[in-house]
């Protein structure tokens, strides 16, 4: 517990201040910083809602199982901070960082606000093929819904620019990934081909990118391991609004991690991990260009990418 001496400065509890002054003197100081906030907060969490034994060994049953059923197709334990709001927080943080970062030189420059970030989640998967622009990353379009219904096609393009200066980037690698119309990404589905629905694609000299995908589908995150139990004590909806996950890296920039959520979904405002945002809302629109045209999709999705310098 942390109380108020009479100076105003506050003093820890006893016991949460033995636990901190065992560190050596070697400690690193970034990790004994936040590992000593780590443990005043949990210690004040536990004394605030009187944590029982019983529930303590609950949430270590529910940690033991999660990381059992974690491997490089799924983080379960990333899972379990979306569904409490920490890794949004953790995103919204760094995206706060960066952007004030290169507001100085956006301004006097002319430069944009730069693409807003959104979480990994636990799906993402390294690896994903290169493919040449306006590529399909479909691998089957034989995948249907559980209405019966397949994915309507996209022709996905854009440009990457510099945001402080409007300059196109060009070599940026740009991996993305969505699940198919039954709502499932392709490691969770055993019929579906390796890597399907994902691909990784570079921008030319005119810093400009396409690619042909599905409009996204909504749908429910895991409900068999620790998140799915944090949900159901809480009531909460497992569900997703559409979405097509980005990653884009560039040389001499931020890596950028975000989503894209299309606008018509009706889960849009109530995430079960709190990552959509009005300003990563698009609309997939009937085919205008020709590019779009000629590849036959059935929608069309004009998305430039603003990047912020690493300096």
């Amino acid at each position: 517990m942390t109380a108020t001496n009479g100076n105003g400065s506050s003093t820890l509890d006893p016991y949460t201040k033995s636990c901190q002054d065992v560190s050596g003197p070697a400690a690193i100081p970034r990790a004994k910083f936040v590992l000593d906030s780590l443990m005043k907060h949990l210690h004040t969490f536990a004394r605030e809602v009187q944590l029982t034994n019983e529930e303590w060994l609950g949430a270590c049953d529910l940690l033991i199982r999660s990381g059992k059923m974690s491997d490089e197709r799924r983080n379960e334990l990333i899972l379990i901070s979306d569904v409490l709001g920490l890794e949004s927080l953790v995103d919204s943080m760094t995206y706060e960082r960066a952007q004030s970062a290169s507001s100085s030189s956006a301004k006097t420059e002319g430069g944009l606000e730069a693409t807003q970030s959104a979480i990994l989640g636990p799906f993402y998967r390294l690896g994903a093929p290169e493919y040449p622009n306006g590529s399909d990353i479909v691998l089957d379009h034989d995948i249907k819904s559980s209405e019966g219904k397949p994915g309507r096609t996209c022709f996905m393009h854009g440009r990457v620019s510099d945001a402080a200066t409007g300059s196109p980037v060009v070599g940026a690698k740009i991996d993305v990934w969505h699940t198919g119309p039954n709502g499932l990404y392709e490691q969770q589905d055993p019929d579906q081909p390796d890597f399907n629905y994902r691909g990784k694609f570079t921008t030319d000299s005119n810093g400009y990118y396409s690619l042909r995908c599905l409009v996204p589908t909504a749908y429910p995150i895991p409900y068999d391991g620790g998140a799915g139990d944090i949900l159901k004590l809480l009531d909460r909806s497992p569900m997703r609004p559409a979405h097509i996950h980005l990653l884009i890296e560039a040389k001499g920039y931020k890596q950028l991690i975000t989503q894209i959520f299309d606008s018509q979904c009706n889960y849009l405002g109530a995430d079960a991990v709190f990552a959509d945002k009005s300003a990563l809302t698009v609309e997939f629109k009937t085919p205008e260009g020709d590019e779009a045209k000629k590849s036959g999709s059935q929608t069309e999705l004009t998305y430039d990418i603003r990047l912020v310098a690493d300096n």
